[in-house]
């Protein structure tokens, strides 16, 4: 995804929209920055920690998609290809937040 939204940034600097392309690409470029680091986390709430981030972040790209869509910065087909591939991101990324979660609790329940 990040190299889509890297691609819509350039898109917008061409169109003169400087604000949202910025927030749009720094939002959507730091989905993937805090999915790899989480893959090198310290500990599994490191690890847990670094994955909200990355799943705000998303929340936030796909924000920006919205508002972008609405003013007609992109087309409409441009918004439901990039926003589809968020909202896969977004289950995915929920998955594991939850799965973790469990694992994490499994562990302090069977501690006690």
């Amino acid at each position: 995804m990040a190299v889509r939204i890297v691609n819509l940034w350039r898109f917008l600097l061409k169109q003169k929209e400087y604000d949202i392309s910025r927030q749009v690409k720094r939002s959507g470029t730091s989905v993937g920055a805090n999915v790899c680091e989480a893959l090198y986390a310290a500990s599994k709430k490191d690890f847990l920690n670094k994955m909200y981030i990355a799943y705000k972040e998303l929340g936030e790209t796909k924000y920006w998609l919205r508002v972008l869509s609405k003013t007609e910065l992109i087309t409409h087909d441009s918004f439901t290809s990039l926003y589809s591939d968020c909202e896969e991101l977004d289950h995915i990324i929920a998955s594991i937040i939850k799965t973790t979660k469990e694992n994490i609790d499994n562990k302090i329940i069977n501690k006690v």
